[in-house]
């Protein structure tokens, strides 16, 4: 199978996953108090409880990858969400929802490693970039149309619309499967049943300084990516008296910006070291939160109307710069034979700060809201100072999106080495 029909077969498979995803996710707590009649703070208590726990998944995952393959993983994960959510409707007591949804949370926790790992066996060099690009911007657009799609099935205003949009994110899930399961992986002409794993465990991931820094430097800004949904709510409405609706209209505007604008401003940066543009996708992150931080200063409405946009167009700016590349940085810094366990370490800086982030967020946002921005904005700056430090330490393959010996000319001109010249690649 060519590279592009692996390509187009994975990205299939992320379509039918991000649209049943999108019909599901925005109402995941209404369904809940829907079909249990539980108070929402049971249900949230609940949901959070399950998704904790699930944590527990992440290095089990990374085992069975490096033992079965990330393909196997990932359609497992698959299956395992599809049969949760088929379950969903029979969930009308507090026990048996905690049971369905952990089913599901240990699903969702086991996809993030298995799916990188999975993009690292299918392709390389540039076309890495490129794909996760591709999934960035598909995704978005996904889980933008299922949102859609869930109004009109509720705008129905039946009991039966909560179940069909359940068992549509179901039949999402395995669909997905059946796509990932058709790509062909290096894999299937090795000899058959799981491969030995490598002495040591994830003791070879603690050896591994330069990677399991890059792993530390991503907790902060792991954090900062939650403030659009965590943090900025609530400054906009209570500390700004901003009204409720712009939450919904910035969120549309960086998710259209990522769909619209991830796929071309990868391509400009094949010629670019990974680390360079995930550097740079930090500290713009950085000059984000001390726009927001600013907005506080601001008495002028539409001044501050221009403000808040204007940092969301920063804030867009370094997703866009950091989000893609710093997957496939980190995909290409992990070793081969236990690349699953690498990527479980990793994924691990995602998932504890997204656990916490409501809790710690909300925390220093009452406490002082532009203490909060200074400390997110000093946060990401470190992270991106160590990104730079750390690229002499990562294998070489890992920090260039071209082969070595195309980033070898692209990085040779006639005068000094400049890193950052873009090229539309």
């Amino acid at each position: 199978m060519t590279v592009k029909a692996v390509k187009a077969k994975y990205m299939l498979g992320m379509v039918v996953d991000s649209v049943g995803s999108g019909m599901y996710l925005p109402l995941s707590l209404l369904y809940f108090h829907h079909v249990t009649g539980l108070p929402l703070t049971r249900v949230g208590a609940v949901m959070t409880t399950a998704a904790v726990i699930s944590l527990v998944s992440n290095p089990v995952a990374g085992v069975l990858i490096d033992r079965f393959g990330a393909r196997t993983v990932v359609v497992g994960g698959y299956l395992l969400r599809a049969a949760g959510f088929c379950a969903y409707p029979l969930a009308h007591g507090g026990g048996v929802m905690f049971a369905v949804v952990l089913v599901v949370a240990f699903g969702d926790m086991a996809y993030p490693p298995s799916v990188q790992s999975f993009v690292a066996e299918i392709v390389q060099g540039r076309e890495r970039d490129e794909l996760l690009a591709a999934q960035r911007s598909l995704r978005n657009a996904g889980l933008g149309a299922g949102g859609l799609l869930a109004g009109t099935v509720l705008a129905l205003d039946s009991d039966s619309a909560y179940h069909v949009i359940v068992l549509a994110a179901a039949a999402g899930y395995l669909a997905a499967a059946v796509c990932m399961r058709s790509i062909p992986t290096a894999r299937d002409t090795a000899p058959k049943g799981p491969r030995a794993a490598p002495a040591g465990g994830y003791r070879l991931v603690v050896r591994n300084r330069p990677f399991l820094a890059l792993s530390l430097l991503n907790i902060p800004t792991a954090f900062g990516y939650m403030v659009l949904s965590v943090s900025l709510p609530v400054y906009l409405t209570q500390e700004l008296d901003a009204a409720d609706s712009l939450v919904g209209v910035l969120y549309a505007v960086n998710t259209a910006g990522i769909a619209l604008l991830q796929i071309p401003v990868t391509r400009a940066l094949v010629r670019v070291r990974r680390t360079r543009a995930v550097s740079a996708g930090a500290g713009i992150f950085a000059l984000s939160f001390l726009a927001y931080a600013a907005l506080s200063t601001l008495s002028d409405h539409t001044v501050l109307l221009a403000g808040v946009f204007g940092a969301t167009a920063l804030f867009t700016a370094g997703e866009l710069l950091h989000g893609a590349t710093a997957s496939a940085l980190v995909a290409g810094a992990a070793p081969e034979e236990t690349r699953g366990r690498h990527m479980a370490v990793y994924q691990l800086s995602w998932a504890v700060p997204i656990a916490l982030a409501p809790a710690v967020l909300t925390a220093l946002l009452s406490a002082s809201a532009a203490g909060m921005w200074l400390l997110l904005a000093a946060g990401v700056a470190v992270s991106s100072a160590g990104v730079l430090a750390l690229e002499r330490r990562l294998p070489r393959a890992s920090v260039h999106p071209l082969p070595p010996e195309e980033a070898d000319t692209a990085h040779r001109p006639a005068g000094p080495v400049t890193d950052l010249q873009l090229s539309d690649g």
